[in-house]
């Protein structure tokens, strides 16, 4: 295997292991095993488990989701829950987001880089998504951009991730037309 591979390998199997057993009973001999290779394989790459997980978590919640524009606010937030309640219902981040999140409540490192994470993406989503439904007289100005992204993504966090309740068809319809009710009455 050629070096970038065997990184690739690596990160795929931390990620399939976090899903399976969790970040507790992760161990750096399944990883190895899981990805076919050394455990000096991975001790190049991160010095343990924690540097190991925190890295690759990192680059996964820092990815930049494309943030719609669809000439409309309510176009722009129904694809943005489409994407937010497909991305919590998939199988692995259904295992590992609940996961971690608990872990974060005992481990301060792990707490600090998912905030940094989510800081980051709740800004960027509160900053065009808002923005532009601001700029295009859709929302009121001084509607506050994280207290908006706190109403679009909390519920939904809360109701996929949290609660695991599965949504109806027409749930994030129904959804979508609240939230732009509340923040066109609220800003």
């Amino acid at each position: 295997m050629l070096r970038g591979d065997i990184t690739v390998a690596i990160r795929n199997a931390v990620m399939t292991e976090l899903a399976e057993v969790g970040y507790g009973r992760l161990s750096i001999e399944a990883v190895a095993r899981r990805a076919g290779v050394g455990k000096t394989a991975i001790y190049r790459r991160w010095s343990n488990k924690l540097e190991m997980v925190m890295e690759i978590i990192s680059d996964v919640a820092e990815r930049k989701v494309p943030l719609p524009d669809t000439g409309s606010f309510a176009g722009d937030l129904s694809l943005l829950l489409m994407i937010v309640s497909t991305a919590l219902r998939h199988r692995m981040a259904s295992q590992i987001i609940p996961d971690l999140m608990a872990e974060a409540a005992r481990n301060p490192q792990i707490a600090e880089t998912l905030q940094r994470a989510l800081r980051t993406h709740q800004q960027a989503v509160g900053e065009k998504l808002i923005g532009q439904a601001v700029a295009r007289g859709e929302l009121p100005t001084g509607t506050d951009p994280a207290v908006a992204v706190d109403l679009i993504l909390g519920p939904l966090y809360w109701r996929l991730a949290v609660a695991r309740e599965p949504i109806e068809e027409d749930y994030l319809e129904k959804f979508t037309v609240a939230v732009t009710a509340a923040l066109r009455a609220t800003g």
